[in-house]
């Protein structure tokens, strides 16, 4: 559906975008994660044709955005970070001149302006002006206006900043709704945000794609293990010496009991291997039942900060910059000490002077 090949956009010295290349299937939410300046909204402005790219090529279901961009972007509905709205107007009047501007036939844009209000829940609003709306509604009116014309692909940026709570809460269920019929690729530096939506992740770091897989994936890839948090009950002996027969448990560990009769442990095994079921039916035969079992991911958070975190090399010259920072610093402290002292060793000999006189 899209494939990004190769893209740099460059400023000048700086690199906004390095070399990025990616995949969109159909009928997913994709998460675009990554940190402020990673490059995120540089990309999807690319991916959109708002901005032109240094080198690379995007191909929307076909169509590359360069070189045909009338119908590359026929199959998107873009939703920027802050939403394209005319303050003046109703959401109404505002879908009316979106409508025409997409060249939505004139016997389809009432009934199409209708559906799309109801879907994100603005029919009640349609008659006041855009200004008078809160947030939460003027980016309900900016979704509306990605999804006219029912494109197959949606992209949101940011879609939930600044709102509050409850907004965020329904504009999640809107993203779900959505994703029946279209794909739909959500960028986002809040680990929350793609975790409560997405089905795939891609991460982003200083312009370079640094993963890119589901959840449940990026933890056991980040882990390089599978690891099992299991409560049995019965002898702690026992347990061990069952669970040890096991040759694809790498790791085992007995934690201290916090109930009676009942066994923390803790096991890893290679990433590929699924031990749970194997697990089952030994601790069933020997009358151990397991009262908890889950496995123990890495959370978003943690795969984020530790995929988006500087190069030793990185750190090494803040590091320096630092300390040329607060050399410089002192230099200038002492400087201006200098001048402060010397100024009032002259106001002091002035003094002298008009004494004497």
């Amino acid at each position: 559906m899209i494939e990004v090949n190769n893209l740099v956009k460059q400023y000048g010295d700086h690199i906004a975008v390095d070399h990025l290349s990616f995949r969109v299937e159909k009928g997913q939410i994709y998460g675009f994660l990554g940190p402020n300046g990673a490059g995120k909204s540089t990309t999807m402005n690319i991916m959109t044709g708002y901005l032109s790219a240094t080198s690379g090529e995007v191909v929307i279901n076909g169509h590359n955005i360069f070189e045909e961009p009338e119908e590359a972007k026929k199959c998107i509905g873009y939703l920027p970070e802050m939403p394209p709205l005319y303050m003046d107007m109703t959401p109404l009047e505002y879908l009316k001149f979106v409508a025409e501007l997409k060249k939505i036939p004139k016997k389809d844009q009432l009934s199409m302006i209708a559906d799309v209000m109801k879907l994100v829940k603005i029919t009640e609003y349609r008659g006041r002006l855009i200004r008078n709306l809160s947030k939460g509604y003027k980016q309900r009116v900016g979704l509306a206006q990605a999804i006219l014309g029912y494109p197959e692909i949606i992209i949101l940026d940011e879609p939930t900043v600044g709102l509050d709570p409850k907004q965020i809460i329904e504009i999640r269920d809107l993203i779900k709704e959505l994703s029946k019929k279209h794909t739909i690729i959500l960028s986002s530096h809040i680990m929350q945000e793609i975790s409560a939506v997405c089905d795939y992740i891609m991460i982003i770091a200083h312009g370079k794609l640094v993963a890119s897989d589901t959840p449940e994936n990026l933890s056991k890839l980040m882990l390089g293990s599978n690891e099992i948090e299991l409560l049995i009950r019965g002898e702690s002996s026992v347990i061990q010496e069952i669970l040890s027969q096991n040759s694809e448990i790498i790791s085992l560990a007995v934690h201290h009991q916090t109930e009676e009769g009942c066994v923390p442990v803790e096991i890893k095994t290679p990433a590929e291997i699924d031990i749970r079921e194997k697990i089952f039916y030994q601790m069933s035969e020997a009358r151990c039942p397991i009262l908890m079992m889950k496995s123990a991911n890495m959370s978003l958070e943690d795969i984020f900060l530790e995929l988006t975190a500087d190069s030793a090399s990185d750190k090494e010259e803040k590091k320096k910059g630092f300390f040329i920072k607060k050399k410089e610093i002192k230099e200038i402290e002492e400087t201006a000490a200098d001048g402060i002292s010397n100024k009032l060793d002259s106001a002091s000999e002035t003094e002298e002077e008009q004494k004497e006189c």
